[in-house]
C-alpha cells in the first residue's frame, strides 16, 4: 500500500465530533450540558458585573423587591417539564435540552441561597453554589463521554 492509498484516510478521532455524530436519543443531552457550562459561566459574569457596579448592568426587581435568577431558572424547568410531556419531536428535544440546562444553571448558581435561605452569593457560603456547578458540570460531562453508545461514534 502507497502512500497515496493512506493520504486522505480519516479515523474517527481524527476529526472533531459534531452534534450530528451523537445519536439523535443523546443529542438533548449534549445540549442540555452544554448550555449549563455556558450559562453558569454566564451568569458569574453578569452577577460579578453587577457587584461591581458596572454601569447599566443591574438586578432585576419588581415592585422593590430583588427577582433572585433561580426564579426565572424554576421558571424554565417547569415549562420545559410541561412541554416534555406533550410534546415528543427530536426537533424540539434539543431546544428543550438547551432551555433544561439554562433552567438547571440559573437554579444551581444560586444553590447557597436555596440552602441558606439567605443571599450568600457573594459570602464564603456562596462558594457551595460554585462547587455544586462545578460538580454537575464534571460529572455530567463524565457520564456523557464515558457512556457513549456505538450509535454515537463517527462512522470509520
Amino acid at each position: 500500500m502507497g502512500p497515496e492509498a493512506t493520504e486522505h484516510v480519516r479515523t474517527p478521532s481524527s476529526r472533531p465530533r459534531r452534534l450530528r455524530d451523537v445519536s439523535p436519543g443523546r443529542r438533548g443531552l449534549v445540549l442540555a450540558w452544554f448550555a449549563f457550562t455556558v450559562t453558569f459561566g454566564l451568569m458569574r459574569l453578569l452577577t460579578w458585573l453587577i457587584h461591581i457596579d458596572v454601569a447599566g448592568v443591574g438586578d432585576v426587581s419588581a415592585g422593590g423587591v430583588h427577582i433572585h435568577h433561580y426564579v426565572w431558572g424554576i421558571l424554565l424547568v417547569l415549562v420545559v417539564g410541561a412541554v416534555s410531556l406533550v410534546e415528543r419531536s427530536a426537533r424540539l428535544r434539543l431546544w428543550l435540552g438547551v432551555a433544561y440546562g439554562v433552567g438547571a444553571a440559573l437554579i444551581i448558581d444560586e444553590a447557597a441561597l436555596l440552602l441558606s435561605l439567605e443571599d450568600v452569593y457573594w459570602d464564603d457560603q456562596g462558594g457551595l453554589s460554585i462547587a455544586v456547578a462545578l460538580i454537575v458540570i464534571g460529572v455530567a460531562g463524565s457520564l456523557l463521554a464515558l457512556t457513549r453508545r456505538p450509535a454515537d461514534r463517527a462512522p470509520s
